[in-house]
Formats: structure tokens, sequence, C-alpha cells
């Protein structure tokens, strides 16, 4: 019993993934769907908090908590 509803919830969850056609992209690269609509905001939102705590997370830059190069 509990092998078939396995394979069941399986076959359910392998339906569900599909190829993105090249006709159903233009939805999916509204700037509305990004991760970060405003990727100019958000990077400076980063520089900001950074600045502030004294860390940074690996990328590239340097300086200390005073937020000078």
């Amino acid at each position: 019993m509990t092998r078939c509803l396995a394979l069941l919830l399986l076959a359910l969850a392998c339906s569900g993934c599909a190829p993105v056609r090249p006709w159903e992209r233009d939805a999916l690269a509204r700037p509305d769907m990004a991760w970060d609509p405003d990727p100019l905001g958000a990077q400076l939102g980063k520089h900001i908090q950074f600045s502030k705590e004294g860390s940074l997370d690996g990328g590239p830059g340097g300086g200390g908590g005073c937020g000078c190069n």
C-alpha cells in the first residue's frame, strides 16, 4: 500500500516538470518576475548593510566597517 502511494506521489511530482518553450519565456522574463526587480537598489542596500555591519560576503571590494575602500 505504501509503495503504491509512493509511486503515485512520484508520478505526480514528475508530471509537474516541463521544459519552458521559447514562446513562454517572455512571461518569465518580465521585470516583476525577477528575484530583484531593482538590481541597482538591491546592490546599494547591500553596500549600506555591509558598511554598517563591517562585514562582507566575499564579494569584490575592500575596506572596513567605515565604508571606505
